[in-house]
């Protein structure tokens, strides 16, 4: 191989990598200090870009010189900064002191409303950016030609690096940055204001993925797809490098633009998978990642995450159950094809829930990738249907078998750790199976997919599937209750609340913990397998981000303070979407806000909130 060509490709990795730590440095920087795992992260990248690509221009037509580009890069950022403050103030601090996953779905929801507010704006249409003056030209480095921006690039990412360097050393804020990523609840007790710490914090986050977004403009396009694009590799670089720690995401950026740069030459088919298999390795090695601390990944919430208390069914709660287990039955009969399609789903979704808060709830371990099991045991069964000619009954038992063999084998690494960084290798391993579904393209179709997944002749009909999705569906829920209230379910919540206590004891914590990933695991294959089948085809999209999001968002609205919270939460989040979604093109403006009032009048769930209506009754 060239020379030149292996330093031009390898200079592209550094200037890849150098705009990736702009965007992942505010990112720790805000998780540091907040203990907020910010999705809307991404948003603030996208806003920098579509806000530049309207300011650069039109200061380009005063004067075409570079001050004037990159004083538009810099209003930009600041502007995002500015957004960063108002959703500081007019949502996080109403949150800081509810469960991390009621903020990390507020957060989600404020992906949905920046989503189509973009759309709205700017329209659906991709809108280029003007090159920068004066780095248009290409360098010729051993017989290569180099573009001169990328260079530019090159330089601005150690130079940021520096600046947060005298920023966190040599001034009072920054100091008290690096004390609250070390010890938040000691900086507040020597009588800090953390509210403005937050904000501050929380300004210079979003103005650097900002910052991040408003340089890209010469080399992409502003897209209404940028956000979650870049928030999965942002997230990997602070997990890799750290949470919370600076030079950590420079270490670990430049070590995935190298990986990107070439693994696209070495690995051709993997390529998608490389940064997620970096990103395992170093978590399964070094459980705190390239240069973190343990106490980065501590933070403490005001509320419990997880089931509070056992108590069997009283009478309120019986008569509720048989009434929604009766309408869903009754569904079919009275209703069309429509109300029997969204019945059908919101039975397997509440499955798919009900199995997630088994681990988030009963367990205290945070999965965020549990749609891979879910799209594991869709594949496993719509493959077995359409290339191996089985019919669907064997195919049905094949999808849970499938969940829950793929989740003993991750959930062997998965137990190892705790916390941010068991959730973000959960979140790996989702992307690993993602990519190989998506990039397999002989087997899974790519992301055409797979179709012809139809139910046998005897379940045809669309009626007579809905009662084949509640037997199983109710059957499994049901037995999943049982294990929650089983002597194996009150060992997993001794682990969740201490897990010294419960291992002084001589309870095997991590075996009861791989034991409780393989069977959620199982019980959402099932709820993939039934999907497909109502479906009729099955693509990657059932293993990807937004749908584990989506299954994170159930529980949390249904309560994971509750048993049964997850079925309510599953069948208020499908109802919303199927409301919104026929009413207007921005449904999910309508859907994030929706998803913002309920964390913030109940922060609890709705289960919670009925628990506590019946407390005081």
């Amino acid at each position: 191989m060239d020379i030149g060509f292996i330093v031009v490709q390898s200079l592209s990795g550094l200037a890849s990598a150098s705009a990736l730590f702009i965007i992942a440095s505010g990112l720790t920087l805000v998780f540091g200090v907040t203990r907020i795992v910010n999705f809307a992260h991404g948003s603030f990248y996208m806003l920098g870009a579509y806000i530049a690509v309207t300011v650069v221009p039109w200061l380009l037509e005063i004067d075409r010189s570079p001050t004037l580009f990159f004083v538009g890069v810099l209003i930009s950022a600041i502007a995002v900064g500015v957004l960063g403050v108002l959703m500081e103030l007019l949502l996080l601090r109403r949150l800081y002191k509810v469960p991390e996953l009621f903020q990390l779905l507020a957060t989600f929801g404020v992906v949905l409303m920046v989503q189509d507010a973009v759309l709205k704006i700017w329209g659906p249409v991709d809108i280029p950016g003007p090159r920068a003056p004066g780095l248009r030209h290409g360098v010729e480095i051993l017989g290569q030609r180099f573009p001169a921006y990328e260079l530019f690039l090159i330089v601005i990412g150690p130079a940021v690096l520096g600046l947060l360097w005298l920023l966190m050393h040599r001034t009072r804020f920054g100091i008290l940055i690096r004390a609250a990523t070390r010890d938040r609840e000691m900086v507040g007790a020597l009588g800090v204001n953390q509210a403005m710490l937050f904000t501050g914090t929380l300004f210079l986050g979003a103005a650097l993925a900002g910052l991040g977004g408003a340089l890209q403009i010469p080399r992409v396009s502003a897209s209404s797809q940028m956000d979650l694009s870049i928030i999965t590799e942002a997230f990997v670089v602070t997990v890799i490098g750290g949470m919370g720690s600076v030079p950590g995401a420079f270490l670990a950026a430049v070590l995935i633009g190298q990986l990107q740069a070439f693994g696209v030459l070495v690995f051709p088919k993997i390529t998608l998978v490389l940064v997620f298999l970096l990103m395992a390795v170093v978590l399964v090695v070094k459980p705190w990642g390239l240069l973190g601390r343990p106490e980065a990944a501590a933070g403490r919430a005001a509320l419990p995450e997880g089931i509070l208390s056992i108590r069997a069914f009283g009478v309120p709660e019986r008569i509720i159950a048989g009434l929604a287990i009766a309408a869903m039955l009754a569904v079919p009969v009275f209703g069309d094809t429509y109300m029997v399609k969204v019945a059908t789903e919101v039975l397997i979704f509440a499955l798919a829930a009900f199995s997630l808060n088994f681990l988030v709830g009963n367990g205290g371990i945070v999965s965020f990738g549990h749609a891979a099991y879910f799209g594991l045991g869709a594949y496993a069964a719509g493959l077995l249907v359409t290339k191996g000619g089985l019919p669907m009954e064997p195919a049905l038992v094949a999808a849970p078998i499938a969940g829950a063999a793929f989740a003993a084998l991750f959930g062997f690494f998965v137990v190892r750790l705790s916390g941010i960084y068991l959730a973000m290798l959960t979140l790996a391993f989702a992307q690993i199976a993602y990519a190989v579904c998506f990039q397999w393209v002989e087997v899974t179709g790519g992301d055409n997919g797979v179709v012809g997944v139809w139910p046998s002749a005897w379940a045809s009909s669309r009626h007579v599937y809905h009662y084949v999705v509640a037997i199983c569906a109710i059957l499994a829920i049901i037995a999943l209750r049982r294990v929650v209230y089983a002597p194996f379910g009150a060992t997993l919540r001794a682990a969740r609340d201490s897990e010294q206590r419960a291992d002084a004891i001589g309870i095997d914590v991590r075996t009861h913990r791989w034991l409780a990933f393989t069977l959620a695991g199982g019980a959402a294959g099932l709820a993939g397998g039934l999907y497909a089948f109502s479906k009729g085809s099955i693509d990657p999209t059932l293993l990807a981000i937004p749908l584990s999001v989506d299954f994170l968002a159930m529980i949390l609205l249904g309560g994971i303070q509750t048993v049964m919270g997850a079925v309510a939460g599953a069948a208020a989040f499908h109802t919303i979407k199927d409301i919104f979604m026929p009413l207007t093109d921005f449904w999910r403006f309508l859907l994030g806000a929706s998803i913002i009032a309920l964390v913030l009048i109940f922060p609890r769930g709705l289960g919670g909130a009925f628990a506590a209506l019946r407390g005081r009754a």
